[in-house]
């Protein structure tokens, strides 16, 4: 058992409701805190000298100057296992060139199908890392990552091989997802309806045979999958026991509904998503996460954060880290710039950064500082929590641990 402290204030982001708005006032702020761990477990926060009290000769990890400390941020989003770049598809879209015109010129999803496929094991292996690593400088320990850019058995169990193995060199939790449904390869013959159940009978059996991922996603849109074909999808993958969610509402409305219809645990991008849709989401248990990136990338409006809290729905917030339509990366940066154009509470943010996106990766045992908990937490070198958003990013993380031990940034 160890003693981390003193911080001036931990923000521990227990006691808060898991859907709709919160205010900042209902954040519990424990100044001069210091965080009790035992086996990678928070065992009590409390004052820092109120546990060396309790504690006269325990070892101590003592934290110099004023820093702060939230739970580590979970990026319940992201698609950091791939081949190549995309940068001349941004320069072309900047440009004023429309997506079917990139993708008819040799950019778009295709383009980073053919440079994954062509990449080694290896080669994906090291940027994979080099992308975990960045994000864990951010304070992110839990990290989603999905396939999808090798879209036919060869590739994409290549793909989930490469997350898997990663996981062995890294202390982050990666949760692999299987995202073979994300377009209809240019070289399958046959219909949209036939891959999907290509898919179903030759890519999800093994994925499952293997034990690469326990979740599946796909991208319902007119350039990907239709809304019956994917419902139907959805189903059949729930019954081979995946569990679920969905791009959903990027450019066009109503497949936020579908995903509430087949219980996905999450809805993510919902761009487009109409009133009615997002009161019909914030009713269900499925989290709708909000992908900034994305819109700072591709110049679209933002996810409407601000209605699903009002209607009472939980939001997450992720980074959707691509190399087409979200290269950044950056989760905090995106975050606090949702926040200003979407007028979120520091509260509402910091939940949709921890606990309640890892509510979508079916994950409660993270995201709150308070005993039972991982002891994933992050410090920033600042008197005032307010600073990690008020900076958008450039405050950087001054101390990541994982399971309450430091990693080396």
């Amino acid at each position: 058992m160890k003693l981390i402290g003193p911080f001036k204030q931990i923000v521990t982001l227990a006691n808060l409701p898991l859907r709709g708005k919160l205010s900042d006032d209902q954040l519990e702020i424990i100044v001069d805190g210091g965080l009790l761990i035992e086996d990678g477990t928070i065992e009590n926060v409390d004052s820092f000298q109120n546990l060396k009290n309790q504690f006269p000769n325990i070892e101590i990890e003592n934290i110099e100057g004023e820093q702060i400390c939230l739970p580590a941020f979970v990026d319940s989003h992201t698609h950091i296992c791939f081949g190549g770049n995309r940068a001349n598809d941004f320069a072309m879209r900047n440009g004023g060139k429309t997506y079917l015109e990139i993708a008819e010129s040799g950019g778009g999803i295709w383009s980073s199908v053919q440079h994954t496929r062509a990449a080694s094991e290896e080669e994906l292996l090291k940027t994979i890392l080099e992308r975990i690593n960045f994000l864990i400088s951010l304070g992110i320990t839990t990290i989603e990552v999905k396939s999808g850019y090798g879209l036919d058995v060869e590739n994409e169990l290549k793909m989930l091989r490469v997350i898997k193995k990663a996981q062995t060199f890294t202390k982050a939790t990666l949760v692999p997802t299987c995202l073979s449904a994300h377009l209809k390869p240019r070289d399958f013959e046959g219909s949209s309806q036939e891959y999907l159940q290509y898919i179903l009978e030759e890519i999800l059996p093994k994925v499952k045979e293997e034990n690469l991922a326990k979740r599946v996603d796909i991208f319902i849109e007119k350039s990907a999958f239709l809304p019956d074909e994917s419902k139907l999808f959805l189903l059949k993958a729930k019954e081979l026991g995946f569990e679920i969610t969905v791009h959903a509402d990027q450019f066009t409305s109503g497949s936020s509904r579908i995903a509430v219809e087949v219980g996905a645990k999450s809805a993510d991008h919902l761009e487009a998503t109409i009133d009615e849709d997002i009161d019909f989401l914030a009713k269900s248990e499925t989290v709708a996460t909000a992908l900034p990136g994305a819109s700072l990338g591709l110049g679209e409006k933002f996810t409407p954060a601000r209605k699903i809290l009002d209607a009472g729905g939980i939001l997450a917030i992720a980074s959707d880290w691509n190399p087409g339509s979200a290269p950044m990366g950056n989760l905090i940066t995106q975050a606090s710039i949702l926040a200003t154009f979407e007028k979120l509470s520091t509260a509402e943010v910091l939940a949709g950064l921890t606990f309640r996106s890892a509510f979508a990766l079916n994950l409660e045992d993270r995201g709150t500082l308070e005993k039972g908990k991982k002891a994933d937490f992050v410090a920033f070198k600042t008197d005032n929590f307010q600073n990690v958003l008020y900076h958008q990013g450039s405050l950087k993380a001054e101390t990541v641990y994982i399971d309450g031990e430091k990693q080396i940034l």
